[in-house]
Parts: structure tokens; sequence; C-alpha cells
């Protein structure tokens, strides 16, 4: 592959504002055929599949603090033992950024932590009902986890499941509130070409399993009865289909039925209803944690996906 020598600075138009953003490290946001393919990972840009490379350098922030983020919380202070990242706030100036949104298949419950006593698999990824769901991502602190991912993180939410769930001091010994960071796919609001910046997120909770799009191709399958003539219609590859998920249109009977069924503990601490998708603590337009992870973006699918 061509070495490609990224422009300092560009030009980004996006919801129909201009931004401008500095390239974080120009040395990494080449690409070439002797990259170490574990730097490479899958996510969606404009409906199509789109590899991010990482620095591989762990270079990513977790700022403000957790004492920042949350004044007065003790859980959230005694949770920077483990993690100075979280997601349930997030201060929108404090870094240079481009927005990236964290598709987590809620639908599969507790199993998104990646651990198998909560039913995911010995890699990391979440299970539906004895089947895996694979994402970009698998868990954090597992095989499939991605590059420059924290191992955990800490939210208010997290707190609340395990309250929902009779759990007090926390899983597995660690901290009430503070979990593995959940498997995940990543879609961007982009083009498919995009230089090595720092990335800010915004975690979307996906309950409807006919959107949650396939791990290596833009395309969902309709696995759920849905009241929608289109079950699929919203599939997460574009930020468009994003967008009618959280508007009017992303109510959905197979978002309601599927996590009613399952007893499904997120869905039912969130009171989530018959939403397609929930941004918790906030929404689209808005970051929602305080991590940002440096990448740049690439036409194609990765090399491989985690398995």
């Amino acid at each position: 592959m061509v070495l490609v020598l990224v422009v300092v600075v560009i030009l980004v138009v996006a919801g129909g504002l201009g931004y401008y953003y500095l390239v974080v490290k120009t040395s990494n946001s080449t690409s070439s055929p002797g990259l170490n393919a574990s730097l490479e990972m899958g996510g969606f840009a404009d409906g199509q599949i789109v590899t991010f490379v990482y620095n591989g350098t762990t270079t990513e922030l977790c700022t403000p603090s957790l004492s920042t983020m949350f004044p007065g919380d003790a859980n959230a202070t005694a949770a920077a033992a483990k993690t100075g990242c979280e997601v349930g706030n997030a201060n929108q100036n404090i870094v240079q950024q481009v927005p990236q949104y964290i598709l987590v298949p809620a639908f599969a419950g507790l199993s998104i932590f990646g651990e198998t006593a909560l039913k995911a698999t010995s890699h990391g990824f979440p299970t539906v009902n004895g089947s895996t769901v694979l994402t970009q991502c698998g868990a954090g602190g597992t095989s499939t986890a991605c590059p420059d991912h924290p191992t955990y993180l800490y939210s208010p939410d997290f707190t609340a499941v395990e309250q929902h769930i009779g759990l007090t001091s926390g899983y597995g010994g660690l901290t009430p509130g503070v979990l593995p960071t959940p498997a995940h796919d990543h879609l961007l609001n982009t083009p498919t070409t995009y230089p090595n910046v720092y990335w800010g997120i915004t975690v979307v909770l996906v309950f409807d399993p006919n959107i949650f799009p396939a791990q290596s191709s833009p395309s969902c399958t309709a696995t759920v009865h849905s009241n929608l003539s289109n079950p699929t219609g919203n599939c997460l590859t574009s930020f468009s289909a994003l967008q009618a998920a959280m508007g009017s249109g992303g109510c959905s009977s197979a978002a309601s039925a599927f996590n009613n069924a399952t007893a499904n503990p997120i869905w039912q601490t969130l009171n989530a209803g018959c939403h397609q998708v929930v941004v918790p603590g906030g929404n689209l337009g808005d970051l929602n944690g305080n991590l940002y992870i440096p990448f740049s973006v690439m036409p194609g699918a990765p090399p491989m996906f985690p398995s």
C-alpha cells in the first residue's frame, strides 16, 4: 500500500458545521503492508466498512480526571485505582477531537463485559441465547480487545445496573461502577479516509438486535420479529441511520419484546422501552465519555477481525 503523507490541517464539514482539526502524529498516519496487522481494526463510515489504524503506543487520553468529572462521588474516587476513563459525562471542549460512536450490543445483556460468568465467550464476545455476537472489539482485558483501549471504565450507569441486580459491592471485587470496557463496534460521521487525530466517544447502547451490524460487512440481519416494515432499515453503518434510530422512527417492538423476554437488566435499569438505541447521559450532539483515542482511517476492511 502506498504510504500516504497526511496534511497537517484539514477541514471537516459535519452536520452543517465546519471544524478544523490538527493531526496528532503524522508519523503514525501512514499505512504500509509491513504495518502490524494487530493495530488495524474495523469500523463503519458512510455505510461502508473501514479500517482504523491505531498508534499502538497507549497514547489514549482520559481527561479530565474522575474526581473532576464526578466531584463528591466516592465510587469515582475509588475507581481511579483501576481506571481514569469513564462513560456518562464529558467536558466537550477539553481535547480537540472528532467524535466516534461506540456501538454496544446492549441487547446481549451483561455478557457485553466479556466475563464468562456473565455468559460471554472465553474470547470476550457477548452471547445471545447461546449464540456469539461478533464485535469489532471484544471486551476490555480479553484476547479480542482492541489496541489502545482501556481495560476498565467507570460509569454511574454501571453502578445503577449493579444496584438493579442487587450487587452493592461492585462486580468481581471491583469498585462499584467499574467494569471491563464493553464489546463494541465503531461508527464515524466522516469520509472513509481520515488522518490520525484524537477521537472522542459517544457511547450508544443498541437494544434492537436487528440493527446491530455484522462484524465484517456493512449489513444487518433481521433476527427478531419487529413491527417495523423494514426491521433492518436503521442498520447502524452510517450516521444517518443512527440519527433515524434515535428519532421518532426508532421505536421497535423488536427492542421491547426481545429485552423483556430476556429480562435484560441493562434495558430494565434504563427503562429503555421500545427505543432501538439509547445514548447514556446525553444525545448524539454530545460526547458522553472522557476517553480520547488517536487513530487514522482508511477505506476497506482490515486484514483480519478479532475471533
